[in-house]
């Protein structure tokens, strides 16, 4: 049997892109790809559903992804994911959500949008999903540039993440969010040493990349969260080779 991403004989996996319309200008639709790959890879028939707005979430996902986008493109996302209510109820029922920097802001509480230097910009506060206990506002200067961060893996063991950080929102989180990694290099959530945020079955970062393609064995996190199981490993050299090189780029800018 032949599946969208090669020859499949394991279960069907069902990775939910979110909004490419609004959140896919950072090229984050390669986290899907990824994703997609490494089930395939694996033997899984792995399924790709892209969803616009207007149209509904399907409930029957395993992993959901949000990407990067711009203020306007921001607020209609979570508005109009506010209304379906697709999302949350992915999440009640255990589905794993991947949201990536401006899809990280609009996971939190609230987060902030306008430009205050413009006349009529002001900033204005904006009603998250609330599936994530941060709140984002403005920073005092854009984080631009590579991002090096510890994680603690999935198995406890630290793992590096590398990824291209591009945000002027600075994040910072309540007592039920945990941060996913440490920074080394870069600015994160708020120039304060940590990257991103979990709680449970929701996962976000800032960096691009598309950061899953750099970071396999997140992706590979990803995927055991949304499946309940442990996965076979996964050799791949030249992804090795290539991970090798970003990381030493990245720690060449210390």
């Amino acid at each position: 049997m032949a599946g969208e991403y090669g020859p499949v004989d394991g279960p069907r996996v069902e990775i939910v892109l979110v909004y490419q319309s609004l959140l896919g200008i950072y090229g984050d639709r390669g986290n899907a790809t990824v994703l997609a790959r490494r089930l395939a890879w694996r033997g899984f028939d792995a399924v790709l559903t892209v969803v616009e707005p207007g149209e509904p979430l399907p409930d029957t996902g395993h992993v959901y992804l949000l990407g990067g986008g711009e203020d306007a493109a921001q607020v209609s996302a979570v508005r109009a994911l506010q209304a379906d209510g697709g999302l949350h109820r992915a999440v009640d029922r255990g589905a794993v959500v991947f949201a990536v920097c401006a899809g990280y802001q609009i996971a939190g509480r609230t987060f902030t949008v306008g430009d205050p230097t413009v006349p009529g910009g002001e900033d204005q506060v904006i009603e998250g999903l609330g599936l994530l206990d941060v709140t984002t506002t403005r920073g005092p200067r854009r984080a631009v540039g590579e991002i090096l961060s510890r994680w603690h893996g999935h198995d406890g063991e630290p793992s590096l993440l590398t990824g291209f950080e591009n945000h002027g929102g600075w994040t910072r989180l309540g007592p039920d969010a945990s941060p996913l990694a440490d920074v080394e290099v870069g600015i994160g959530n708020a120039d304060d040493g940590t990257e991103g945020a979990v709680s449970g079955t929701v996962v976000a970062t800032y960096p691009h990349g598309p950061v899953l393609a750099r970071n396999p064995a997140l992706a590979d996190h990803l995927l055991t969260l949304a499946l309940g199981e442990e996965l076979a490993p996964l050799p791949r050299p030249e992804i090795e080779t290539l991970r090798a090189q970003r990381l030493a780029a990245v720690r060449g800018l210390r």
